[in-house]
């Protein structure tokens, strides 16, 4: 894995009206022309997304959106298109400029101000229009960050990325560390990994990668086996395991092989504390034993992918659901970063570890269903419950523990 995963990357959102310069602002602020520019209004239909490095920020997704004013029944889409991108950022960037800047700016503001951390406004245009000072007191007012700049002269477009850089640097896209509140340097740490049909092949799958890479950072020794291999090499250790880590779909079984007196978790339920909330995965996973037959729950898939034949969110998790509950029960997906499906529809919601999209968009997912007093859970949290050993694998989390 050579380059910073999506999902770990800072992601930083440019909005803004129509031909404000939104996408003269990313070239300008990148050096490169990575986005079309055009005098015609409404240039840039779709959101557009760009892994890349700038200078002093490190590695970064931008994303280029379509004017919040545009108009019609395709305008409409476009603008909602545009709002979905709010659910991912980190930083919200709105382009204006000193004679257009209108109700449109000043919604988008309040808006981006509830659901994101840090928003800043730059004034674009400086090189044709005046400053207006009475529109700089207002923002002022809100405690609002601006700046004035011209995209197309390139004036103060160093001082804009400074801003950017000054801002990003207090943003935490992630928690710092996957597992070193768990162990300690020198920890031997055993990672169970099946190779079955959903194996890519030779490769690992990311979180694996980034298990790999967290223990070294602590400084602990990563061993990797099949399920197959666990209880020779957990004999053959001189010193016993600071914690075994299982792919989800043998947890039982090696729940079975580690001694109860090692810890033991998976890597899904590892990635929903990573990413989202444990603790609200562990209440929500409750839910299942209320299902009834007919009841909907919603596979939330963080990544499209090729369904394999044995699938875990489409096939496995709903089989074993289904064994458990004796209920039949419909199940459908919503595959990909964004949430498109009614929420409001399903009894229950289970997300995937969500090693594809950043910590920002899962806790919008959760809120969404908090909001709706919809349970949700974790793909990892709903296959250890239903075989039996949730107990057994949320035990090294203090924020689980009295909830089950």
């Amino acid at each position: 894995m050579n380059e910073t995963p999506i999902a770990n990357r800072l992601h930083i959102g440019i909005f803004g009206r129509r031909n404000a310069g939104k996408s003269s602002f990313i070239n300008a602020l990148t050096g490169q022309d990575l986005a079309i520019v055009d005098k015609s209004p409404g240039t840039t239909t779709d959101p557009v997304g760009k892994a890349m490095e700038v200078a002093g920020l490190g590695p970064v997704y931008i994303y280029d959106t379509a004017g919040i004013d545009d108009e019609g029944e395709l305008g409409d889409k476009r603008v909602a298109k545009t709002r979905e991108i709010i659910r991912h950022i980190n930083l919200a960037v709105i382009i204006t400029t000193y004679l257009g800047y209108n109700s449109y700016d000043d919604d988008l503001i309040k808006e981006l101000k509830s659901k994101v951390k840090e928003v800043v406004v730059f004034f674009n245009k400086i090189d044709v229009e005046a400053k207006d000072e009475q529109k700089e007191n207002a923002l002022k007012e809100r405690g609002v960050i601006f700046f004035s700049l011209s995209c197309t002269l390139g004036k103060n477009i160093d001082e804009a990325r400074e801003i950017l850089i000054k801002i990003g640097s207090k943003i935490s896209v992630e928690n710092k560390s996957i597992i070193g509140d768990l162990i300690s340097p020198g920890d031997f740490v055993v990672l169970v990994v099946p190779i079955d049909l959903g194996a890519p092949k030779g490769r690992l799958i990311l979180p694996q990668v980034q298990v790999i890479r967290d223990c070294l950072d602590n400084d602990a020794v990563p061993m990797v086996v099949k399920d197959r291999e666990l209880q020779f090499a957990l004999q053959n250790l001189s010193t016993k395991p600071g914690l075994v880590i299982c792919d989800s779909q043998v947890v039982l079984k090696t729940a079975g092989d580690v001694p109860v007196d090692i810890k033991l978790s998976t890597f899904s339920i590892l990635f929903s504390r990573l990413k989202g909330d444990l603790a609200e995965f562990v209440r929500g996973v409750k839910a299942i034993d209320r299902l009834q037959d007919g009841d909907k729950v919603l596979m939330l898939e963080a990544c499209s992918h090729h369904s394999q034949a044995d699938d875990i969110g489409r096939v496995k998790i709903p089989r074993w659901i289904r064994q458990y509950t004796g209920k039949n029960i419909e199940f459908e997906v919503n595959a990909g970063p964004y949430l498109s499906r009614d929420v409001n529809q399903y009894k229950l919601a289970i997300a995937c570890g969500g090693c594809m999209i950043n910590k920002q968009e899962m806790m919008a997912r959760i809120s969404d269903c908090r909001t709706l007093g919809i349970p949700i859970t974790n793909y990892g949290v709903a296959i250890s419950y239903v075989q039996g050993v949730l107990k057994r694998v949320i035990a090294p989390f203090p924020e689980t523990q009295g909830i089950f």
